[in-house]
């Protein structure tokens, strides 16, 4: 399951090879100020600097879909995606069968199998 919490639910979905991540945040009540700049500024920090991280090069630019108003929550789920730009699945074929290193092939096998 994706979803996390109970009176704060969070739910996340997508693939890092498919269309898109993303995330539906439920249970923020309205009127709550939403600073986009800053999401996109800590969405920024995780961006491949070294030439030990992935060639992949991609904005990772949110989009606030839904739940945010003029800055401020509207009391309704808020929808955030990150739609992938530069995802070549083909490139990792000679990895597909291997547990990497700072991913979540073993959890997502223990969990799925």
């Amino acid at each position: 399951m994706n979803t996390f919490g109970t009176r704060l639910k969070f739910t996340s979905f997508g693939e890092s090879h498919g269309v898109a991540v993303g995330c539906i945040i439920d249970g923020i009540p309205a009127g709550v100020k939403f600073d986009e700049e800053f999401l996109q500024n800590e969405l920024d920090k995780r961006k491949g600097g070294s030439k030990f991280a992935t060639p992949r090069k991609e904005s990772d630019k949110a989009q606030v879909l839904s739940g945010v108003f003029e800055g401020y929550t509207t009391g309704h789920p808020i929808a955030i995606v990150v739609f992938n730009e530069n995802a070549h699945s083909k490139d990792y074929d000679n990895l597909k069968d291997l547990f990497r290193p700072a991913h979540a092939d073993f959890t997502y096998f223990y969990k799925y199998g």
